[in-house]
C-alpha cells in the first residue's frame, strides 16, 4: 500500500488522486482498516445524540467564498431524533439508523445584491416533522405501527402486535406522525397541496410545493419556508389500484417533462407490483404495467432506473417471508426479509414508459442487492437496431450491509463493531462497489410488435453483462450526479466512500467511470460527509454562444459534521478539483441526514 492511502491528513485544500491501478491494494487497505477496528479516532456520535432543533431562520458565519450562481435553497432531510426519554418503560432507543424520527432542515443561499461575485449570505433552519410519534412514545413507553428496522419488544405476543397493528391503522394518521423522511421532491405530481400562497412565497424558483418520501406508500408535505408537516397522502390518491403499502423513496422524475415514476408493491396471497406514471401536466396516473408472476417475489427495493425509453425495475435478493405478511408480524422490513441464498437471483424488468407495451423484456443478474441506482442511459445497436441501456448503481454482493446501519454498530455500543467489522466476510460483503449493467433490448421489443409477443417474450429472462465494477473505496454511498445529465450518457459519479476510518462514511469522492480515477476530498480527520448535491454552473456571457458547459462545471454542497467539535458546517466544494470554495458554519451538529435537493433561486 502507498502512502497516498496511508495518509488521513494531505495538506491543506490538495485533494489526491487514486486510478485504476491503486483500486484492489486501496480495496484490501479498507478492509484491513475495518478489521484492525480502529474507530475512536472518528467520533460520530454528535450526529446521533443530543440534537436540536432550530427554527430559524439563523445567520451562519460564512468562510471562503460560495459562488452566488449557486442561491437558493439547500433542503436536507433524514433522522433527528433517535431516543425519547422518561417513558413508562425507560427510555425508548432506535435500533436502526433509518428509523431515527424525522427532521428536516434548509440552508437559504442568498446573495447580498445582483452582482456574479457579490458574497452570499446563508441561513439555517430545521424543523422536526414526527412530534405527534414522540409525544405517543413518551407516554406509551413503544412505538406502534411499522418500521424499517425497530426490534419488537419480545415480551409482546401475537396478539399484541395484531392489537398494535390494527390501532395503528384505525386511528388518525397525521402529518406529525407518520416518520416520512428519507427523500425530498418538490412538485410531486397528481398529489393535492395543502400549502398556502403565503408558503409559497419565497426566493426559489417554480417550487410550489415540497414533499418528503420513504419506501411506503404515503408522502408527506411540509412548508417550503417553515418546514412544517402541513398533509400527509397515499398512492391510491394517485389511482386506486395502488393500494399496496410498499414502495420506493427514491421516485424518478423525467428531466424534460416533470412526469413522476415509480412501483406500488401490493402483498398478501398473491404479490403484484404496479409500475406507474403520475403526469405533470395533467395530474393523471396510469399504470405502465402490472406484474404477478410468480417468478417475481416481494422484496424490499429503494430505488430503480430511468433511461429515456424505459422503466427499470431490479427486483434484488431482499425477498420478504410469507409473501410479505412476515412484515405484519415483525413491524419491520428487515426481521421480515429472508436469509440471503445465492440463489435468489436479481430480477430486472424492463418496462415500456413511451408506449403500452408494458414488459418488454426480463433479465436476471447473480444474487445481490443494492440501496441506490445512480443513473441509466440508452444506446442504439446500429446493426441491430436494439436498443442498449446501461444501469448503474451502488451495489453489495450480499445484503449484509443493512445491518451495518444499526445503531449499536455505528455507536460501537457493547462490541457491537467490533463484532460486525470483524467478521471478514460480512466485511467485504458491506463494501461498496459501483457496478455498471448492459441491458440488450430487442428491437422488436419496443416497436412495431404486438403486446401479445412482447409478453411472450418477457417470459424468458434474459442474461445481463457487467461491464464496469469499481470497489471501495474509489467509489462509496449516497451516489449522486449533475442533474442535468439525468437519463443521459455522464462521466462523474460523487458518492460518500468509507476508507476504512470511520463507522459510518468518511469522505467525498469524485469517480471518473471513463477513466476509473477517484479524485477525494481532503476532509479533516473526524469530519463526516452528507450527500453531496450537485448545483450546476448557469451560462454567462462569458462562455459564448456554442458548445456546451463542461458536465462536472458546478458546486457540491454537503452538510459536514466535525466529530471532535461536536458542530457541523454547510460545505461548497468545486466539483471539478474537488477543493474547498467556502463554507457556512452551525454552532451546533446537524443529523446525519439521508437525502437532499437544491432548489436555485428566482
Amino acid at each position: 500500500m502507498t502512502e497516498a492511502m496511508k495518509h488521513v491528513h494531505p495538506p491543506p485544500n490538495r485533494p489526491f488522486r487514486r486510478g485504476r491501478e491503486t483500486e484492489d491494494g486501496d480495496y484490501e487497505h479498507t478492509v484491513q482498516k475495518m478489521l484492525d477496528q480502529d474507530f475512536d479516532d472518528w467520533p460520530n456520535e454528535a450526529g446521533f445524540e443530543g440534537l436540536t432543533e432550530v427554527r430559524g431562520p439563523v445567520g451562519l458565519p460564512v468562510k471562503g467564498k460560495i459562488p452566488s450562481w449557486a442561491a437558493g435553497t439547500l433542503y436536507r432531510t433524514g433522522p433527528g431524533d433517535f431516543q425519547v426519554n422518561d417513558t413508562p418503560k425507560g427510555t425508548y432507543r432506535t435500533t436502526h439508523w433509518f428509523d431515527g424520527f424525522g427532521q428536516s432542515h434548509k440552508f437559504d443561499i442568498i446573495p447580498e445584491d445582483t452582482n456574479p461575485d457579490t458574497p452570499v449570505k446563508v441561513e439555517y433552519s430545521s424543523r422536526r416533522q414526527t412530534q405527534d410519534l414522540i409525544d405517543q412514545i413518551r407516554q406509551e413507553g413503544g412505538r406502534s405501527g411499522f418500521s424499517f428496522g425497530q426490534r419488537s419488544d419480545p415480551c409482546i405476543g401475537l396478539f399484541g402486535k395484531t392489537m398494535s397493528v390494527w390501532r395503528m391503522l384505525a386511528s388518525k394518521r397525521s402529518p406529525n406522525t407518520d416518520n416520512v423522511s428519507v427523500t425530498v421532491q418538490a412538485n410531486m405530481p397528481g398529489f393535492r397541496s395543502q400549502a398556502t400562497q403565503a408558503s409559497q412565497s419565497g426566493h426559489r424558483a417554480g417550487v410550489k410545493s415540497m414533499w418528503l418520501t420513504t419506501d411506503t406508500n404515503t408522502v408527506k408535505e411540509m412548508d417550503q419556508n417553515t418546514l412544517e408537516p402541513i398533509g400527509l397522502a397515499t398512492q391510491d390518491r394517485l389511482h386506486p389500484l395502488l393500494r399496496g403499502p410498499l414502495s420506493c423513496a427514491h421516485a424518478q422524475r423525467d428531466p424534460e417533462t416533470g412526469d413522476m415514476f415509480n412501483y406500488n408493491l401490493e402483498m398478501g396471497a398473491s404479490c403484484v407490483y404496479r409500475i406507474f406514471r403520475a403526469n405533470a401536466a395533467t395530474g393523471t396516473t396510469d399504470i405502465l404495467a402490472t406484474v404477478s408472476e410468480a417468478g417475481v417475489k416481494p422484496a424490499y427495493i429503494h430505488s430503480f432506473f430511468l433511461s429515456p425509453s424505459f422503466v427499470i425495475l431490479c427486483v434484488p435478493s431482499t425477498h420478504l417471508r410469507g409473501n410479505g405478511l412476515q412484515v405484519i408480524w415483525h413491524r419491520n422490513i428487515i426481521d421480515a426479509i429472508e436469509p440471503f441464498d445465492e440463489n435468489r437471483v436479481c430480477k430486472w424488468l424492463v418496462i415500456d414508459r413511451k408506449g403500452d407495451l408494458g414488459v418488454v423484456a426480463t433479465f436476471e443478474s447473480p444474487a445481490g442487492f443494492f440501496f441506490h441506482s445512480i443513473n441509466s442511459f440508452e444506446e442504439r445497436d446500429t446493426v441491430t437496431g436494439d436498443t442498449v441501456v446501461y444501469c448503474d448503481a451502488i451495489e453489495y454482493p450480499t445484503t449484509d450491509v443493512i445491518r451495518a446501519f444499526e445503531m449499536d454498530v455505528l455507536l460501537r455500543n457493547e462490541g457491537m463493531t467490533q463484532n460486525f467489522w470483524g467478521d471478514e466476510t460480512r466485511n467485504r460483503n458491506s463494501l461498496a462497489r459501483l457496478v455498471r449493467h448492459k441491458l440488450v433490448v430487442p428491437n422488436s421489443s419496443v416497436s412495431g410488435t404486438s403486446a401479445a409477443s412482447v409478453s411472450r417474450r418477457s417470459t424468458i429472462p434474459m442474461t445481463l453483462d457487467k461491464t464496469l465494477e469499481i470497489k471501495a473505496p474509489h467509489a462509496g454511498e449516497l451516489p449522486t450526479i449533475n442533474p442535468e445529465y439525468a437519463t443521459k450518457k455522464y462521466r462523474y459519479v460523487y458518492s460518500l466512500p468509507n476508507r476504512g476510518f470511520s463507522t459510518l462514511l468518511d469522505s467525498i469522492a469524485k469517480t471518473d467511470l471513463e477513466t476509473c480515477e477517484t479524485v477525494f476530498w481532503d476532509n479533516p480527520k473526524g469530519h463526516t460527509p452528507g450527500e453531496a448535491i450537485f448545483v450546476p454552473r448557469p451560462r454567462s456571457k462569458d462562455d459564448g454562444e456554442e458548445g456546451e458547459l463542461a458536465e462536472d462545471d458546478g458546486v457540491l454542497l454537503s452538510v459536514i459534521l466535525d466529530g471532535f467539535g461536536k458542530t457541523s458546517y454547510l460545505l461548497c466544494l468545486d466539483a471539478k478539483t474537488m477543493k474547498e470554495l467556502g463554507r457556512a458554519e452551525c454552532g451546533w451538529a446537524v443529523a446525519h441526514g439521508f437525502h437532499g435537493l437544491h432548489t436555485p433561486a428566482a
